[in-house]
């Protein structure tokens, strides 16, 4: 299975003054697969720990963190000879062993000779428990979920994104029910890599949504494993609500609509818990589209996404037929997956800052507005053919943006006003505006 990270992966180990790197991302979107295979790719040998499974390494970085200490045992645990030049450190779940985390900034400044990669699926739930946390001494990368282009080469569809990539519209329009089909397939099985492998390997959806089940259920065994227990009911009752949220027209996220007399006081360190873990993404209504968003940041006003399209579905339980062939009374929870795939589609381009606008006085909404090389850029979606987009004429004639984008299941084309850009080439957006 291939990913984009991996070309990132390629020049951190390239780059001058290059640092200890932080993977984030939620349990299980690949993290220790990529570091796995990165180090089996680029380095002669690999040293890899678990933190959460290696009870004797958890301890090390208690007393000091000297490194050539901190090497021994390493070597010792792991039976590799470290070699600064030729080997790869791999710290998994790195937020399990305390200290663990400090000892990258002596790595940074003291030994920088060595190639250090570390990763924790609840690694932002351990930032906010007093962590020490190496400032300026790593570096970053998020994982998400296998991207739509991902998910076309994971079917083995290499030609059909080779096309789109050369951005031939006209021939792309030829091949527009191939894109639709797998995108169609994409929204019920998700970007989680083992439902992803499973299914190009089986091709059987019922595997696929008993993986997501499992997966679920693994988060749900999170939140009771690794969330303060008063917490915890919480945490649950939130992550539950997120897809009859999403299925409202009005897709602001509303706490009564959680349970009735609920308030934001009640449940925002579960909230937290949910976005620092990766589970949740938190898209924050802007009232003016200036420059820089976060200015003009609404902080009351916000959607909540899952970190899976795949999984909101299995959450909806939307059985296969429904999706690939259509239903009538499906018509509103496709305007959520729509989204939420757009959602997930925009969070894996580097660069972009992700919010939605709507207007005071009016019914008037822009699903999501981006901030992209000092432009900023209103994008409505649509879950099939609609050509209609009032909210996006009404901001247009208020703001005069350079770009406008609708994303519909409609043929690329630009017009006066706005582009529109086909669902399944969504990952163009960046090109496109640059």
């Amino acid at each position: 299975m291939e990913r984009d990270a991996m070309q990132e992966l390629k020049s951190w180990k390239n780059k001058q003054g290059r640092k200890p790197l932080i993977i984030r991302g939620a349990r299980q979107v690949g993290k220790t697969w990529l570091m796995k295979e990165f180090g089996k790719n680029e380095y002669a040998q690999i040293a890899y720990v678990n933190f959460e499974s290696s009870k004797l390494l958890k301890t090390i970085f208690e007393d000091n963190f000297n490194i050539q200490r901190i090497i021994t045992a390493l070597q010792i645990e792991t039976g590799v000879q470290i070699n600064a030049e030729n080997t790869l450190i791999i710290f998994d779940e790195i937020q399990e062993a305390e200290g663990a985390i400090t000892s990258l900034k002596y790595f940074c400044e003291n030994a920088p000779q060595y190639h250090i990669i570390a990763a924790g699926s609840l690694l932002g739930v351990a930032l906010h428990k007093n962590t020490s946390f190496p400032v300026g001494k790593v570096e970053f990368l998020s994982l998400f979920p296998l991207s739509y282009t991902e998910f076309l080469l994971a079917m083995d569809q290499q030609p059909l994104l080779n096309l789109l990539n050369s951005k031939d519209w006209i021939l792309i329009k030829s091949f527009k029910e191939k894109y639709i089909q797998f995108l169609r397939q994409y929204y019920y099985i998700g970007g989680m890599p083992e439902a992803v492998l499973s299914y190009s390997k089986q091709n059987d959806y019922k595997e696929v949504r008993a993986i997501q089940n499992r997966i679920l259920t693994a988060y749900e065994h999170d939140f009771s494993k690794h969330a303060p227990n008063e917490i915890v009911p919480r945490i649950r009752m939130l992550w539950n609500s997120i897809p009859a949220q999403l299925a409202k027209e009005n897709k602001k996220f509303i706490y009564r609509a959680i349970k009735p007399g609920s308030r934001a006081k009640n449940y925002e360190l579960a909230l937290s818990w949910l976005i620092d873990c990766g589970l949740a993404h938190k898209v924050c209504r802007v009232f003016k589209p200036g420059i820089p968003l976060k200015a003009y940041e609404d902080y009351n006003a916000f959607k909540l996404f899952i970190v899976d399209v795949g999984l909101l579905g299995a959450m909806g339980n939307i059985d296969v037929r429904t999706l690939l062939e259509g239903n009538v009374i499906f018509e509103e929870f496709k305007g959520a997956l729509t989204e939420q795939y757009v959602l997930q589609q925009l969070k894996t381009a580097p660069g972009l800052t992700i919010y939605y606008w709507s207007a005071e006085r009016s019914t008037s909404e822009i699903d999501f507005l981006v901030q992209y090389l000092g432009k900023v850029i209103p994008i409505e979606v649509k879950a099939e053919e609609n050509l209609q987009a009032k909210s996006l004429k009404t901001f247009c004639q208020k703001y005069s943006p350079s770009t406008a984008i609708r994303a519909s299941m409609s043929d690329f084309r630009k017009e006066d006003w706005l582009t529109n850009l086909p669902l399944y080439a969504i990952s163009k957006l960046t090109e496109l505006v640059s």
